[in-house]
């Protein structure tokens, strides 16, 4: 992440380097927060030991920034996070989880909720970058209110050895939520759960998965929208099989309680084509450069 020195939250192993604020938003370790506001309670998971809170209480013309980075060998992280932006809000916000180096034996657990409330949006731009031998269990809830709107991309290009990733999407009245997950597995074991719930008239959600399976990699995706209003969702999962030695097994489902819901998936796992390869290589790539740049355009969305 560039200028890292000057992110809102920033963290290496369990060592707090920023945690800063400005005009309109609070930044605090979560438990600060806990002890500060008493409000935060009901939104935090459990009392929280590490991680952090920002509090977007006034328009901000700028993009939050948070960085948990993983830069000592064997490093146990167990985050409490909690993002709330306040009502009518615009805001953005990247966030980078890493490792600093590729062969450290971490584990990154971190339990998130972020609360959107009425009329705000949130685009929210989540980057995972990890060691080959790591383990990492992001838990992120959101709760999004009434005529809010979510944009979520989450984006892991170097998956850890073993990723368990569970995303919750609460839609109410009139609410909208995108989301695009971008995985590209190598030598690794993935699982991902992700659940949409419309929960209130007129809510809307999509759901994009591009999946890569390369070199020994063991990837599951189960993927629900749930349907308990009059609202609109889709899903589209598509899984791409470099290797032989790969396995990819994606299980979208739909729950509808609501007759005049609509909600719709399509789903599919490829390889790459015999004549794509050939034409690449004709113009020069080796087999190598020509597949991975095959990868980068289905990882894109």
């Amino acid at each position: 992440m560039k200028n890292v020195k000057n992110a809102n939250f920033w963290q290496i192993d369990h060592n707090i380097k920023n945690a800063l604020g400005g005009q309109g938003v609070v930044v605090l370790p979560s438990s600060t927060a806990w002890e500060k506001y008493k409000w935060s309670r009901k939104w935090f998971t459990e009392k929280p030991k590490q991680g952090y809170f920002v509090w977007v209480k006034k328009q901000v013309n700028f993009p939050l920034t948070t960085c948990i980075t993983i830069a000592s060998p064997k490093i146990s992280q167990n985050l409490i996070n909690l993002l709330v932006i306040e009502k009518g809000i615009k805001a953005k916000a990247n966030v980078v989880c890493n490792a600093a180096k590729n062969n450290l034996y971490g584990t990154h657990k971190a339990q998130g909720r972020l609360i959107l409330k009425e009329g705000s949006s949130l685009e929210y731009n989540h980057f995972h970058q990890w060691g080959k031998n790591d383990f990492v269990n992001p838990d992120y809830e959101f709760i999004i209110g009434e005529n809010s709107s979510l944009i979520y991309n989450y984006k892991n290009l170097l998956p850890p050895k073993d990723l368990q990733l569970k995303t919750t999407i609460y839609n109410a009245k009139n609410a909208s939520s995108n989301l695009n997950f971008v995985i590209n597995g190598l030598n690794s074991k993935i699982d991902l759960k992700d659940t949409l719930f419309l929960e209130g008239k007129d809510a809307r959600g999509i759901i994009n998965l591009r999946l890569v399976g390369r070199e020994n990699s063991q990837i599951k995706a189960h993927t629900t929208i749930f349907a308990k209003a009059p609202g609109k969702g889709h899903l589209d999962c598509q899984g791409l099989l470099v290797n032989k030695s790969s396995k990819i097994s994606l299980a979208p489902e739909l729950i509808c309680e609501n007759k005049e819901a609509q909600i719709t998936h399509e789903a599919s796992i490829g390889k790459i084509s015999q004549e794509q390869l050939t034409y690449l290589r004709m113009r020069g790539l080796t087999e190598k450069e020509a597949i991975d740049l095959i990868v980068a355009g289905f990882l894109k969305i």
